[in-house]
């Protein structure tokens, strides 16, 4: 019996474990699943007979470390600023390791200790990250296995609500962490590449220098660039690419509306708000205006954003109640951003028959025997319902995979990495394919970088 430990049970874990679950008899597996609110690893493990659910607090080494010890393999599905705390008994025990999230500098900073003990430290292998950089490369390595050069690259991917469950006027709701919404884009400036163009959007700016993607029988939606997309040079191997650009799927029109919070400052996190516990909502969006004597909340909004009372912006604002003098933020020392997610968590929540999507969109562009040829490859998912939503299912299945493929030794190339290499990303995504997760592509001319028919560099 091989013994997994899941550190963190919230919600994104449910189709994860259950994956493992169901393998367990085959695979001879055994899971135990530590959380610190042991009501959350409880429902986790159901009722399960290979599965064990335990209090577990990962800033008390005494709690963590046995847990760790005995494991064959740890899953943490904690937040990423808290693996490293996991990464280091790791490598302390000598036990594999597996996340979803971006490697932090403290993780890579591990690696040479982790290749010392032949150790895998598998990140980056949800769905974004993982997904697409799994269907990325499977895609660059083929272009290049015919001699081909990739002049273009262009990711994109989105969390979204279900056309059948879009029913506001943002056409928008939170399936995944309503902070990271909120506080997307800060801290930092978009950094990409564009026709040879090294090209940078400061916050500030970001809302509003969207581009427009087609995805097949789903309609139009809108792009907005990642802070880093450079990074990627090296990681996919595309130095020479003249254009690489990753960013976030939205509906059409959500960044023009979102803008309105960032001008306003309501997405600051940067410092806390005195008395926001008993503050209005009407009190909140009233007190980054300037004051009048005589002019309305409503009125000053308008005018400060340049918004009529008949434009869809103003509707937008009004269907999130913004403007009630009764309905209190209720937190203490809250920053602009936590009052702002207080507020939009109300409106923007998933039902209980409400149904999520995933959505993701790679654009290559690459010169292959003196032609010139595109690639559009694209990926839509939809939840099944709120426990088993598409975030939860493309997160957590690649997750599971891995770590049995890790288990099996057919991944034992050690390292703190991301799955870019065949023997990875080649399984994984044809497993994905029997759960209805599969990409579809249309190839086309090469026309070049042009996302509004515009000339010029």
């Amino acid at each position: 019996m091989r013994e997994i430990l899941i550190v963190g049970a919230g919600k994104s874990t449910s189709v994860l474990i259950n994956y493992l679950l169901d393998q367990a008899e085959t695979e001879q597996l055994f899971l135990r699943i530590g959380d610190l609110d042991l009501s959350n690893a409880k429902k986790a493990c159901g009722n399960h007979p290979k599965c064990e659910a335990f209090e577990l607090d990962v800033f008390n080494s005494e709690s963590r470390e046995p847990a760790i010890k005995r494991a064959d393999i740890v899953i943490s599905m904690l937040p990423a600023r808290f693996h490293i705390e996991v990464a280091k008994d790791c490598v302390k025990y000598g036990k594999n390791m597996v996340t979803a999230s971006y490697i932090s500098d403290e993780l890579k900073a591990l690696d040479p200790q982790v290749k010392e003990k032949g150790l895998v430290f598998m990140n980056e292998i949800g769905v974004d990250p993982g997904i697409d950089h799994m269907s990325a490369m499977q895609v660059i390595d083929r272009i290049r296995d015919k001699g081909g050069k990739i002049l273009l690259f262009e990711s994109f991917t989105g969390g979204l609500v279900a056309p059948e469950s879009d029913n506001n006027l943002w056409n928008y709701k939170f399936t995944w962490n309503p902070r990271n919404v909120v506080v997307a884009g800060q801290g930092g400036v978009a950094e990409f590449i564009q026709e040879g163009k090294y090209k940078y959007i400061p916050y500030h700016r970001l809302f509003r220098r969207t581009e427009f993607l087609e995805i097949q029988d789903y309609g139009k939606f809108e792009g907005l660039a990642n802070r880093n997309s450079l990074k990627y040079q090296s990681i996919y191997g595309l130095e020479n690419a003249l254009t690489l650009y990753r960013g976030t799927i939205r509906k059409v029109g959500f960044s023009r509306a979102w803008n309105m919070f960032v001008q306003l400052g309501m997405t600051d996190d940067s410092f806390t708000m005195k008395d926001s516990e008993s503050m209005s909502y009407r009190d909140f969006i009233n007190s980054f205006l300037p004051y009048s004597p005589s002019d309305s909340v409503e009125l000053k909004v308008r005018h400060n954003l340049k918004i009529d009372q008949d434009d869809i912006m103003w509707e937008k604002l009004i269907e999130l109640d913004l403007f009630n003098p009764d309905k209190k933020i209720g937190i203490k020392d809250a920053t602009p951003a936590q009052a702002l997610q207080k507020i939009l968590m109300e409106k923007w929540s998933l039902s209980k028959d409400d149904k999520d999507m995933i959505v993701m969109y790679h654009k290559f562009g690459y010169e292959l025997n003196g032609e010139k040829k595109q690639i559009d490859s694209t990926m839509v998912h939809i939840g099944k319902n709120q426990t088993e939503t598409a975030m939860a299912k493309t997160v957590g299945l690649p997750v599971a995979m891995a770590t049995i493929m890790i288990l099996n030794g057919e991944i034992k190339n050690p390292g703190v990495q991301l799955p870019i290499q065949k023997e990875v990303y080649g399984p994984i995504l044809k497993k994905l394919e029997s759960h209805d997760i599969k990409f579809k592509e249309k190839e086309t001319e090469y026309l070049g970088y042009n996302p509004f028919g515009e000339v010029g560099n």
